[in-house]
């Protein structure tokens, strides 16, 4: 049984291990070198400011989260080892209960993400050469009217 809640501050070493283990399994166009760099942001900087809603199981063990500034989502992963279980689709539709129109980022080169937001109902509306850290990593900016069109809560 996945709850999502808010998160804690014990909680930042596992969804830093959720975080590094989503990465390398869905964001192969990165080196090592390049986590290297996000890594630290995200452990350092990200994780221990960043108020996140938190997919746990059973036991209360973070499995995913999801972080939003707005109305824009920041950030979402899922430990590979719960993948296809619905906890992304979960979370994003808690992350709608505050209001339809959501916005999301998502790295072009990752073909899983863009097919998740897009079986959501979310649509391309911009893109950039360059990520949020300068870095030419493309970013497709996303956008989810509010239509219900791919309604992430599954209605």
């Amino acid at each position: 049984m996945i709850t999502i809640r808010p998160s804690r501050p014990d909680d930042a070493p596992v969804l830093f291990a959720v975080w590094l283990a989503a990465v390398r399994s869905t964001h192969d166009f990165l080196s090592e070198e390049d986590i290297g760099f996000y890594a630290d942001l995200v452990r350092d900087q990200y994780l221990p400011a960043a108020a996140l809603l938190v997919a746990v199981d059973g036991d209360d063990r973070p499995v995913g989260f999801l972080g939003m500034t707005g109305r824009k989502i920041d950030t979402l992963f899922v430990d590979p080892a719960w993948h296809g279980r619905g906890i992304g689709r979960a979370l994003v539709a808690r992350a709608l209960v505050d209001g339809p129109d959501l916005t999301v980022d998502v790295n072009e080169q990752n073909s899983a993400a863009r097919a998740f937001y897009r079986r959501l109902g979310f649509r391309e509306v911009g893109r950039s050469a360059l990520d949020d850290s300068g870095r030419p990593f493309p970013l497709l900016h996303l956008a989810l009217d509010g239509s219900g069109r791919g309604d992430p809560t599954g209605a």
